[in-house]
């Protein structure tokens, strides 16, 4: 259960990551914001969520190996 946990964490700690550097090298691209670069976004903010939601699954199954 513990190394699920920690799988769970370090994937959800790649994807807010990973989503991070997205779109500040999608915006240094563009050099503008338009419909295209929103669209990126809210995909790459899903992606974020994901890995957050990730980051606590992995924190809970990783709580009772603790204590």
């Amino acid at each position: 259960m513990e190394f699920l946990g920690f799988t769970l964490d370090v994937i959800g700690k790649l994807l807010v990551g990973f989503t991070a550097i997205m779109v500040h090298h999608r915006f240094l691209l563009e050099h503008r914001v338009d419909d295209f670069v929103f669209k990126t976004m809210k995909r790459e903010r899903f992606l974020g969520v994901i890995g957050i939601v990730l980051i606590i699954l992995g924190y809970i199954l990783q709580v009772p190996g603790k204590l």
